[in-house]
């Protein structure tokens, strides 16, 4: 693996603004980064990348299969005891995943280590599916990279035979916080990868959802919701007024409630505990655990629940090397070993290996200045080269 400097498209910004990508630049600084590429031998991809998310999505499976039916892993998660029913219907009626992603530590050299699973509402879709493969074929017709480049990305393709099986023709609703650009911009492009499936859809913000007297969700023309997309945390809907209807309801959901499990950086320490050593998993505890003194003055803290890297803070030799402030926290923290992230003239880079409708399918990487991987990381495009 290596980062490769190249010249941007002088027009990738108008191109950006015609198909869409409206995101590409957050607070004035780019967030869409073509100035460099990662280059990838096509052994890396398959060995280094796919082949081990395809294994910790098995190990993900595994360890859902024990906690439905173990209320401990369920508590040590604070999942709240009015869902655990809910979770464990979802998981053994079999609801279908859509799709996640695993962001992994990787140098090109030895084992991708695991640091999260963003397992219910990952975003970085529509640039890893759409601009990052748009941006290589005019790469290789430009001579920016070589001819016969190749791209570990077939998460368009994959997203809309997804659709196909996970909906089997069932109208969907897509939902979550339409006035942020980017979230309105992934549920967009899932919008458009379902309607290719041969889908009928509607869009609708998460606050227009209603409830008929039943308990039934319905949408603003009292539509019944059989099948939703939320891009919405199922933590956030557990806490929700209308979060106690939610077992009741017939609606399905993708991500489905056993995605909860999953969502929770408390999967960690139980992956570490189920697959000790495992060469793809790194060291964790929960954090008041006393094995979680194994790690010493070193460690990554992270709480149960976060995102975009918020309240996770990188401790090195008992000194606070990196952090970044947020909301979370509230429901406890888990200690992870320090993953040394490849350092390169554009920073840390961080893998996102995608998961879709059960086959990896994809690479995402973000780069920051600081080793934790922010939203205002930037997105940096790869190539498989020759």
């Amino acid at each position: 693996m290596q980062r490769i400097a190249c010249p941007e498209r002088d027009d990738w910004r108008e191109t950006a603004r015609k198909v869409g990508f409206e995101f590409h630049t957050i607070g004035g600084e780019p967030y869409w980064d073509e100035r460099a590429y990662y280059g990838f031998s096509l052994e890396q991809i398959e060995r280094d990348i796919e082949a081990p998310t395809l294994e910790i999505d098995r190990m993900c499976r595994e360890l859902v299969a024990r906690a439905v039916d173990d209320e401990r892993i369920l508590r040590l998660l604070q999942i709240p005891e009015g869902y655990w029913t809910f979770l464990a219907a979802s998981w053994k009626r079999g609801d279908p995943s859509l799709y996640g992603r695993f962001d992994l530590c990787y140098d090109g050299t030895g084992p991708a280590k695991l640091l999260e699973y963003n397992a219910d509402t990952p975003t970085a879709l529509y640039e890893t599916g759409v601009f990052q493969w748009m941006w290589l074929e005019e790469a290789i017709a430009r001579q920016i990279v070589p001819a016969g480049s190749d791209q570990f990305n077939s998460v368009h393709e994959k997203l809309i035979a997804g659709w196909a099986a996970v909906a089997q023709g069932r109208p969907l609703h897509l939902a979550g916080a339409l006035e942020s650009p980017e979230d309105a911009g992934t549920l967009s492009y899932l919008e458009d990868t379902a309607r290719q499936a041969g889908l009928a859809t509607t869009m609708i913000d998460m606050e227009r959802i209603g409830r008929k007297p039943n308990g039934d969700f319905v949408d603003e023309q009292n539509r019944p919701i059989a099948l939703a997309f939320k891009l919405y945390p199922w933590e956030w809907m557990f806490r929700e007024k209308f979060g106690r209807y939610l077992p009741g309801a017939s609606t399905r959901w993708i991500e489905p409630p056993w995605k909860a499990i999953l969502s929770s950086k408390g999967i960690l320490p139980l992956l570490w505990s189920m697959f000790p050593r495992h060469p793809n998993l790194l060291p964790a505890w929960f954090e008041e655990d006393p094995e979680a003194a194994r790690l010493g003055e070193s460690y990554v803290r992270k709480p149960l629940y976060s995102r975009e890297g918020a309240n996770v803070a990188m401790v090195v030799g008992g000194e606070v090397l990196d952090s970044d402030s947020g909301p979370y926290g509230a429901e406890g923290f888990v200690r992870q070993a320090v993953a040394v992230l490849p350092r390169t003239e554009g920073g840390y880079p961080v893998l996102g290996s995608w998961i879709v409708n059960g086959e990896a399918c994809g690479l995402s990487i973000r780069e920051d200045a600081s080793p934790i991987t922010k939203n205002t990381s930037r997105f940096v495009p790869h190539a498989i080269l020759p």
